[in-house]
């Protein structure tokens, strides 16, 4: 199955999430869409709800079935629990990271920047998405980028960024510090469900 790239709002309001983390596709019609949306009472099996959950995240990191279905491989494979594992293998892809760090305005700008070859790590330039970064990796804007309009209409844009990254606007660099906690990331996200999702 190909990546999503139609409307964010539709899946918002369908999962009843913010995929995007701000909250605004839900702020005008938190209901889900369609002409009975709003007057739709359904009773959701448990499956129903672990499915829910599993594509909520997926969306959110805007990753294909194959590809979250790796990272929940490679999760239950480290030590620790499985559904934090998952997250944290998310947190750490590069597209995520440039987001968090304020590059880009969303995760899906932040796959294009990082696609067109405008970033780099530990002074390489990287242009894959998934690209695993790890703690203490410096991301950087290439020098040939500095002036790219949609990088600094993020930056300019960006209010905080969380407490695992850090940026220095004048050098156009930062560093993933360490890997996120659990309680720094979406509460909204339950993700044992996942697991059980993918063990039943």
């Amino acid at each position: 199955m190909a990546r999503y790239t139609g409307p964010v709002y539709k899946k918002s309001r369908r999962l009843g999430f913010s995929i995007l983390e701000n909250g605004k596709e839900l702020a005008r019609r938190p209901y889900a869409p369609g002409i009975h949306g709003a007057d739709r009472r359904r009773k959701v099996s448990e499956y129903g709800t672990q499915l829910a959950e599993k594509q909520k995240v997926r969306l959110m990191y805007g990753l294909n079935e194959k590809q979250f279905e790796r990272c929940f491989d490679k999760a239950s494979k480290m030590k620790g629990i499985t559904g934090e594992n998952l997250l944290r293998i998310l947190e750490s892809r590069l597209d995520n990271i440039v987001y968090r760090m304020g590059l880009a305005k969303t995760r899906r700008a932040a796959r294009q920047v990082v696609n067109h070859g405008h970033i780099m790590v530990n002074n390489k330039k990287v242009d894959i998405p998934s690209y695993q970064v790890k703690p203490g990796d410096i991301i950087s804007v290439k020098e040939q980028s500095l002036d790219h309009k949609a990088i600094k209409e993020a930056l300019e844009a960006t209010l905080n960024r969380p407490a695992y990254v850090t940026f220095d606007d004048k050098k156009m660099n930062g560093t993933y510090v360490r890997y996120p906690d659990r309680s720094e990331l979406n509460a909204d996200v339950n993700e044992s469900l996942i697991v059980e999702y993918y063990n039943r």
